[in-house]
């Protein structure tokens, strides 16, 4: 059996099991508590009630509350309420005089006293009126709380949808960038060492094969998402030269945990591209810390004017799609702080995110 099978089955069963006990306890338990022997047309009058009851319990919930109520259409709902309290009532005055259920009745319990016939059909009416009443508001709320809850999963499957329909739209305009930018770093390798190109076109595929296939569940482990950072920034350093110090520092032990990827290498990229100068000294210091449930990026580069390296104004497809992808996956369990240091001459950045 599926497990919408089961659901529905469990369904039916609530539902069976409500009125069992609800038509036990108003229509069942306080006639067997009087001390009066009742006709067998009691019981039959009391089963056909029940039966108006849930006939009126799901047309109101099937029909009356999705067609007109919930659709705005209030006078129209109100209208087929009172028309079905006054079918039911109606009903159940032919099914009292069919049965001749007042003579039976007074019958029964002639020896506690002469019969009051207008005083009983009164509190009787009142009690048949209230508990229609009761039936048909406990549908409607049922009816609407329902209609509620599915409306909210709605939206957030449509959210969601829309949430995973971006993210791929967004690592779908990073991998051609960072392979664009990649390519373009190992075109110029190739007019200076074939062997080095070579080496570099190596681990691109390398590289290649991870962002393609390892990361297809939109998630990847945190020590493969380290090893890529450290096959990108062996693949940069294939085209520097001395006068750049790059330093890399990352956990001797990883806890490996599951992380977005390529969520750093917009930021390592960013060093690359704006922190490095053709003729002078530069240092770019790239850490990835990490303390229990937080992982800790720090990305530090020199400032060139010549390298433009201004966020705001040259911060690319990878970098701001990075930073709506961390909206959208860490919302509220991440810090990003950047910080240009003129006097330093240093450009840093630091993203922690909490992996709990």
């Amino acid at each position: 059996m599926s497990l919408k099978s089961k659901s529905s089955t469990i369904t039916i069963l609530i539902h069976v099991l409500t009125w069992v006990v609800l038509g036990f306890a108003l229509f069942l338990y306080q006639p067997l508590t009087w001390d009066i022997v009742l006709p067998y047309q009691f019981w039959i009058k009391q089963a056909l009630f029940i039966i108006m009851l849930v006939t009126a319990f799901y047309i109101n919930a099937i029909v009356f509350v999705p067609v007109y109520l919930l659709k705005n259409r209030t006078g129209m709902y109100f209208i087929f309420i009172i028309t079905l309290v006054a079918v039911i009532y109606l009903l159940n005055i032919f099914i009292d005089r069919s049965l001749n259920m007042h003579l039976l009745m007074d019958n029964a319990i002639h020896k506690h006293g002469p019969p009051r016939h207008g005083e009983r059909n009164k509190i009787f009416d009142y009690a048949v009126i209230f508990i229609m009443a009761l039936v048909l508001g406990i549908s409607t709320s049922i009816t609407a709380i329902q209609k509620w809850q599915a409306d909210i999963r709605l939206r957030e499957t449509l959210e969601q949808d829309k949430i995973s329909s971006e993210l791929s739209f967004l690592k779908a305009q990073i991998n051609p960038h960072f392979f664009f930018n990649t390519l373009n770093n190992i075109y110029a390798l190739t007019h200076i060492n074939a062997e080095t190109s070579r080496k570099a076109i190596h681990q691109l595929s390398r590289m290649m094969r991870y962002v393609l296939y390892d990361t297809q569940h939109g998630t990847a482990l945190l020590s493969q998402e380290i090893a890529f950072i450290k096959d990108y920034i062996s693949l940069m350093e294939l085209r520097l030269t001395d006068k750049v110090k790059v330093t890399f520092n990352s956990p001797a032990t990883v806890n490996d945990m599951t992380v977005a990827p390529m969520i750093f290498l917009p930021f390592v990229e960013n060093a690359f591209k704006h922190g490095i100068s053709a003729t002078l000294p530069s240092d770019i210091l790239i850490s990835v810390e990490q303390n229990a449930d937080l992982l800790e990026l720090r990305v530090e580069n020199s400032i060139y004017k010549d390298a433009n390296p201004n966020l705001e104004e040259n911060k690319g497809i990878g970098l701001t799609n990075t930073l709506r992808r961390l909206d959208l996956l860490y919302a509220q369990k991440y810090t990003l702080d950047i910080n240009e240091d003129t006097d330093a001459n240093t450009y840093k950045v630091h993203l922690t995110l909490n992996l709990s």
